[in-house]
């Protein structure tokens, strides 16, 4: 299917000027037999008035108008919604102008006479890589969702759950895969509850070693152990009364694993070396990319902690399944960062846009804010062109790796060196690495990694052949 025809809004608002009755009367016959809801108007002043009544999804306009031309209409409409897309009529006389003008961010032009379909489909185009006026000005409602930008009917249906289950103290689980929005969600469950007006903490699980995890989360009291210098407020702690989120909750060592559940049975936490245990009053939300399923299958995930988690479990959409919202978000963080950097950057040249809106994203949404901050940076003129995007989508995934990612990445290549330098010797390598080989062993156990395939009578290194 068409692209533009799958992320068309439906019954799309289209606000037509154009001075001449016939033409304005035909355009708008045309466009209402294709399903549009059209507002005609004659001159550039009353379609900014009918604007600031309801604002459109779409503004078709022809460049030479009474007063105020089209082009001037444009820049207004521009300062007002820069969202909106603009497109314009123009006959030969004022192509210059219609070029110019979409360097500064019009949508696109046509040259009359032109073809209704040509007209319709350059219509749909605008509208499916556009934001409807909703996403754009956002509403009063919606201040607990803020950061979530979305007009997906998956995103629209895990939000309903989220404020729902927001309203209550139950347990929730978030799921999705890595870059899909996780801890913005947990901030939204977080703003829309009864906590909202204390703490929300967060924490990931995954890129805290395990001999400093339990401090942070439990904190510790003086001279507990080597270092400990002060008492140490955990996090549980400074979330009290409020949220605390523990994200890549299926990475946290078993150890833990069974503390955590002690202080969601206890409500209570005990510091590390402290005799009496504080009460507390904290919300756990929790996340994870991993199959917890699979993990408790293989003793790696308690299931009792499994499931006081889980009272209610939410799955993010990947981005490839919300694919409507990838040019909403592209301009989002567009403006976002035109704002950082300081450049003169008005959009997205449509084929650029189509062109994020088609592309594979394993990365999901932290990735293409990354592609986008890319173009940015290296944006040279008013509108992104197609090459500068299609150059940002050619750099490697691993550019886009989350810390936690990155952190495990780096551990496991360290160790397979390790190995190799040491011949697969672990008191070698627990020397050379510093580290007692017990915490080693730990280490390439997490990794699947067994010393004697480094051995100089194994073959295999890591599942793969010695070189």
């Amino acid at each position: 299917m068409n692209l533009a025809v799958m992320l068309q809004p439906p019954s799309a608002h289209v606000l037509v000027v154009d001075d001449d009755p016939d033409l304005l009367r035909l355009l708008s016959m045309r466009l209402r037999a294709s399903g549009y809801r059209v507002t005609a108007v004659d001159t550039a002043e009353a379609a900014l008035a009918r604007v600031a009544v309801e604002r459109p999804d779409l503004v078709l306009s022809d460049v030479r108008l009474p007063g105020r031309d089209g082009l001037a209409l444009f820049d207004e409409l521009r300062q007002q919604h820069p969202a909106l897309p603009v497109i314009l009529l123009t006959a030969h006389g004022t192509i210059p102008d219609a070029v110019a003008a979409t360097a500064r961010g019009v949508f696109g032009y046509l040259t009359k006479p032109f073809d209704s379909q040509a007209l319709l489909e350059k219509i749909r185009q605008a509208l499916a890589l556009s934001p409807a006026p909703a996403e754009e000005d956002g509403g009063d409602g919606d201040a607990w969702r803020a950061g979530i930008v979305s007009r997906s009917k998956r995103m629209a249906e895990v939000l309903e759950e989220a404020k729902l289950v927001a309203a209550s103290d139950a347990g929730v689980l978030i799921r999705g895969e890595s870059g899909s929005g996780k801890e913005l969600l947990a901030r939204a469950i977080h703003r829309a509850s009864a906590r909202a007006a204390k703490p929300f903490v967060a924490v990931n699980c995954g890129a805290i070693p395990e001999s400093l995890l339990e401090s942070e989360l439990f904190g510790h009291v003086k001279g507990a152990f080597t270092g400990a210098t002060a008492n140490h407020l955990g996090l549980f702690q400074a979330a009290d009364g409020g949220t605390l989120f523990l994200d890549e909750i299926g990475d946290m060592p078993l150890p833990l694993q069974v503390k955590l559940l002690r202080v969601l049975q206890e409500r209570a936490v005990r510091p590390v070396g402290a005799t009496a245990a504080v009460p507390i009053d904290v919300r756990i939300l929790s996340a994870t990319h991993r199959d917890l399923e699979a993990a408790m299958a293989e003793g790696a995930f308690r299931e009792d902690l499994f499931y006081r988690l889980n009272v209610v479990g939410l799955t993010l959409p990947t981005l490839d399944e919300r694919r409507e919202d990838i040019p909403l978000l592209a301009n989002h963080f567009l403006q976002a960062l035109v704002e950082k950097y300081g450049k003169k950057v008005n959009g997205f040249a449509p084929e650029a846009l189509e062109a994020l809106a088609t592309a594979p994203w394993p990365g999901n949404v932290r990735q293409l804010y990354n592609v986008v901050e890319q173009v940015c940076a290296l944006a040279t003129s008013p509108l992104i062109p197609l090459a500068l995007v299609q150059r940002a989508l050619r750099v490697r995934g691993n550019e886009v790796l989350s810390y936690a990612e990155a952190k495990l990445r780096f551990e496991r290549d360290y160790l397979v060196q390790l190995l190799k330098l040491t011949d697969g010797n672990v008191s070698d390598a627990a020397r050379l690495a510093d580290r007692n080989r017990t915490e080693l062993y730990r280490l390439l156990q997490k990794h699947d990694l067994v010393p004697a395939h480094f051995r100089g009578d194994g073959d295999d290194v890591a599942g793969g052949r010695r070189g």
